[in-house]
């Protein structure tokens, strides 16, 4: 179970998706934790 983590279900461009898995494996920091980082920026950039 997970308990500081929620499950969501998405589909992505198939590009964008292998320009993450790729960055994942060169980096080695989970693609899960990639996508937070990502989101955390988004949301700061669209904060109003």
């Amino acid at each position: 179970m997970l308990k500081n983590r929620t499950k969501i279900g998405s589909a992505i461009d198939t590009e964008l998706y292998n320009k993450l898995k790729e960055l994942s494996e060169k980096t080695r920091i989970p693609i899960s934790k990639l996508l937070d980082e990502a989101l955390s920026d988004l949301l700061e950039k669209h904060k109003s």
